[in-house]
């Protein structure tokens, strides 16, 4: 069973969502684990520090485009969580060198601090729209990707092991559709839908922490850890958040997928069915010829996971218990 209780744990882009859920459950677990919390906010660090306190959170001021900051950071860490991305699509769009020099560059950075430091496991969050990419953010994350699952070849010779989770839209996170919704219903009296035909994968805060602290306790290297989690018509969360309120229909935008994947059938050669989650193995493990104990069966041949495939559906009810208090 996972023990963090002594570990110090570096947790890049740690002021959004997921890094409050995340560093909320290392201190309700484990009272004797430090995270360092890096991002370039000092006003939600600020924040943070007004509800985590200092005893067992440390904020640091930097950016993963800086590897000398990096280094810093990451000495004397016994893990890192990489969250740290650019990730709405228009501004990675609009600045596609920015998005690469903070998606692609400060994945590499994050991977060489990492191994020179001999940190033990480095976990990096990835999303389905890494999968068949259409746009240049998920362009940017697959590169991500493949630099933590291949990174593992340069620490061969080292302690350092990587891996990614992959999973999709987190309810009501920062720059959901969630908010955005709310925001038109207060400004606007409607909501606005792309396609009817639309489908997306959820994931809660907690099934991502969930998700990051299983990839921690099983992880060998090169693995990409992916949730069972259900789908839902953007229709119906329009339904959830705003019963009885006219819906426009806009067209789809630039970028945007009818469908969202998580698993591709090529991936699927190499995949694994580990109960609760899936795990696409690595295809090129040059740094280890033993190979995964992870125990799981085979997918079947041609399988894929995509939003509109997928056995588990989640119901206008069950979104509601879900929604946060706006």
């Amino acid at each position: 069973m996972l023990d963090l209780n002594g570990s110090t744990i570096l947790l890049t882009g740690g002021t959004g969502s997921f890094g409050n859920a995340f560093v909320e459950r290392i201190i309700d677990c484990w009272p004797d684990a430090t995270v360092r919390v890096y991002s370039r906010d000092e006003l939600k660090q600020s924040q943070m520090r007004d509800k985590f306190g200092d005893r067992q959170v440390r904020y640091l001021i930097g950016d993963v485009r800086d590897r000398s900051r990096m280094t810093r950071a990451v000495e004397g860490s016994d893990i890192v969580v990489h969250a740290a991305a650019m990730k709405q699509v228009p501004a990675c769009e609009y600045n596609p060198f920015e998005a690469v020099r903070t998606n692609v560059l400060g994945a590499q950075h994050v991977v060489d601090a990492a191994i020179d430091a001999r940190v033990r496991r480095v976990v990096a969050l990835s999303t389905d729209k890494a999968v068949n990419p259409v746009n240049l953010y998920g362009a940017t994350k697959l590169c991500a990707e493949k630099i933590f699952v291949q990174g593992n070849a340069y620490a061969a010779q080292r302690q350092t092991r990587l891996a990614c989770v992959r999973y999709g839209n987190v309810v009501g996170s920062r720059g959901s559709v969630v908010p955005v919704f709310r925001e038109q219903l207060t400004r606007d009296g409607r909501v606005t839908i792309t396609d009817e035909r639309m489908t997306r994968f959820w994931i809660t805060l907690p099934q991502a922490v969930d998700l990051v602290l299983y990839a921690l306790e099983n992880m060998e290297g090169g693995e990409v850890f992916i949730p069972k989690i259900p789908s839902m018509h953007v229709v119906d969360l329009a339904q959830a958040i705003a019963p009885d309120v006219p819906h426009e229909l806009i067209g789809m935008r630039p970028g945007e997928k009818l469908h969202e994947i998580l698993i591709t059938p090529d991936e699927a050669r190499h995949a694994i069915d580990a109960g609760d989650v899936f795990v696409v193995l690595p295809e090129h493990s040059w740094w280890d010829s033993k190979g995964s104990n992870i125990v799981g069966r085979p997918v079947e041949d041609g399988f894929s996971y995509s939003s509109d495939n997928n056995p588990e559906w989640m119901t206008v009810a069950e979104l509601q218990d879900l929604l946060p208090v706006p």
